[in-house]
């Protein structure tokens, strides 16, 4: 089924799961982590089975069906990522799996895109690595740092280097914010098991570098 290749979770019924179980904590901090709020409750929350029954047969989704269901008993952790993607608007309710997966590569492909535009102009970004120190001077002249990540190693295209200094300020305020979010990269969810993976690490720098380059109006803004 399509639903499936979409949502694989929807494969099993998942409502007797324990939700602090579903995402893998560190042996030693599991004393440290608060116990979840939510409790799955019995015809009520919005299952993987009843998020199932909600789509047509080619992919349409009852929306007004599923905010109900989220209204009255929450979402199951096992299926947030799907159901969030139409609760903020990713993907039409109205859409269907063929026209959701086109939309879905046509998205990879222009993130791929953005972060080769990205990469360019820092080649760390998609390397499996992330900057945690300072690399560039405010005036645009490149720092060698702990993290044996040279400024100097890199090559850039036209416009944006002069004998290794940076003349483009978008670029500049650019480079400024990537050690801070490498910083507060580390800083995520450490006691997650995903999170020792400094290849997952990277990729969550990798998004917020690349988003920081596109949208300058909001840039990389630090939560609470």
């Amino acid at each position: 089924m399509k639903l499936i290749s979409e949502m694989d979770c929807c494969t099993r019924e998942q409502e007797a799961w324990d939700p602090d179980s579903y995402y893998l904590i560190r042996p030693e901090c599991r004393h440290d982590v608060p116990k979840t709020h939510f409790k799955p409750r019995i015809g009520r929350t919005l299952s993987a089975k009843r998020l199932h029954a909600s789509f047509s047969e080619d992919g349409h989704l009852d929306i007004a069906k599923v905010i109900r269901r989220v209204q009255r008993g929450g979402v199951h952790p096992t299926i947030k990522g799907v159901v969030w993607e139409f609760l903020l608007g990713c993907y039409d309710p109205d859409s269907t799996f063929d026209e959701r997966t086109q939309l879905r590569q046509q998205r990879r492909l222009e993130y791929n895109t953005l972060k080769s535009k990205c990469k360019e102009m820092e080649p760390t970004v998609g390397s499996g690595r992330l900057i945690t120190a300072a690399m560039i001077t405010e005036d645009g002249h490149p720092i060698d740092n702990p993290d044996g990540i040279s400024s100097k190693e890199n090559v850039q295209p036209d416009g944006y280097r002069n004998d290794n200094v940076i003349k483009d300020k978008e670029v500049i305020q650019w480079k400024l914010t990537l050690q801070q979010i490498g910083l507060d990269v580390l800083r995520t969810d450490r006691v997650l098991i995903y999170y020792e993976d400094q290849e997952n690490q990277a990729r969550l720098w990798d998004i917020l570098a690349v988003y920081s380059w596109v949208d300058k109006d909001i840039g990389y803004c630090q939560g609470e």
